[in-house]
């Protein structure tokens, strides 16, 4: 096993010297439940027992500082049992609390932000990010981000790069769905490319490849949200939350999800076949029957399929999850729907638009097209990305 070190482990082994910050630093916190050392031991409790700097107070992303908040559920304001500190939501009951305000951030150094990524442009934490660097910005307030690995890789990237008319809080700026790229990398293009004029300094990692699988760094795995279980989740996920822009389930209740997708009122069988006529490279499907004890057709029998990763190296998850919504619509044409319902702080834009990142694309889904005709779409947008994100990477 790789013996990578995270920007975590370079600062309780190296001190915030690492950082340049000076001893005695009254520091705010940024993190979650997946902010653990290479021992499985808080973030928190190690730097509030920390003798170099000083730990004043708490900020919790969407699902909590412990992960204790469902997709969407409102985070209050709290006290952490652990450390007696103060907790600021950066996740309220509407979009301004996603941004700390100028006097919650009186009185410190700097803004430490150590979160656990999964590698999908819809996953809020590192917007949660973007908007601390815009607030510490305006008063001139250091953040550091300890890095994390991108437990998807660094390597390879997918899907379309969303169109700005279309940014919200599961896509603020013109990346694609699956990036490639930490969250200390994220930061930089932020500052670099969108224009967050912050005092940034990213406490790099040590040891970390960007062939790595997760499981080959060496880290331990904690659930950084409550439907992120493991790694494999995390595979998926760049197509698998997709499924939030619909009426199907995407697993949440059951012990796997974003693996899991179906509804009451699918052939699975018919399904699964449909779905490896495609023969999409690294995926199996299997028939599947499940029933969700929460959130949509709780508590009801769902037939779907099961997405089983079999070579995570030619996976494309976006692309997987990308044919399997339109095989579902046409298999279901009358009963499937896109969701309507308000998401994450936005009423009058479709949740799959936002998703998409491409208003284009939903009528291609709709008109059942094939998967090349899709990616035709962004494939130049895609190209230049990867292209452009090389001044941006550490490692």
């Amino acid at each position: 096993m790789s013996g990578v070190r995270s920007g975590l482990d370079r600062w309780l082994d190296e001190g915030p010297a690492v950082a340049g910050l000076a001893r005695g630093a009254r520091l705010g916190l940024l993190s979650h439940a997946a902010s653990v050392d290479r021992r499985g031991r808080s973030a928190i409790e190690l730097l509030h027992a920390s003798g170099p700097a000083i730990l004043e107070r708490l900020f919790a992303p969407e699902h909590g500082l412990w992960g204790h908040q469902q997709d969407m559920e409102q985070v209050g304001a709290a006290v952490d049992p652990l450390s007696g500190l103060p907790v600021i939501s950066l996740y309220g009951e509407d979009a301004a609390s996603l941004r700390p305000r100028p006097e919650q951030l009186e009185r410190l150094d700097a803004v430490v932000v150590d979160l656990q990524d999964v590698g999908s442009r819809y996953y809020t934490f590192v917007y949660t990010l973007a908007h601390m660097m815009e607030a510490a910005a305006e008063i001139g307030l250091p953040v550091l981000v300890l890095d994390r690995p991108n437990p998807i890789g660094g390597l390879l990237v997918e899907g379309p790069v969303l169109d700005p008319r279309l940014a919200s809080f599961v896509g603020r700026y013109p990346i694609p769905v699956r990036h490639g790229m930490t969250v200390g990398e994220l930061a930089r293009m932020f500052r670099g490319r969108f224009g967050i004029a912050c005092d940034l300094r990213v406490v790099a990692m040590q040891g970390w490849e960007r062939s790595m699988t997760f499981e080959q760094t060496g880290l331990p795995w904690v659930p950084p949200s409550p439907n992120m279980p493991s790694p494999a989740t995390a595979r998926v996920y760049p197509g698998g939350c997709l499924v939030e822009g619909t009426n199907l389930s995407e697993g949440r209740g059951t012990t796997l999800p974003f693996e899991l997708v179906g509804a009451p009122w699918f052939d699975a069988g018919g399904l699964a076949e449909a779905m490896r006529r495609e023969e999409l490279p690294g995926v199996l499907f299997h028939p599947a029957s499940f029933r969700p004890m929460f959130q949509k057709h709780a508590r009801e029998p769902c037939a779907g399929v099961q997405v089983i990763v079999s070579d995570a190296g030619v996976f494309r998850p976006f692309a997987t999850y990308l044919v399997l919504l339109r095989e579902a619509r046409r298999q279901a044409s009358e009963e499937f729907r896109w969701r309507t319902e308000a998401y994450e702080f936005e009423t009058e834009r479709l949740a799959i638009d936002l998703l998409l990142g491409r208003y284009e694309l939903r009528p291609r889904i709709e008109a059942l097209a094939p998967l090349d005709e899709m990616e035709a779409l962004w494939s130049d947008e895609l190209a230049k990305f990867q292209e452009g994100r090389g001044e941006f990477l550490l490692y």
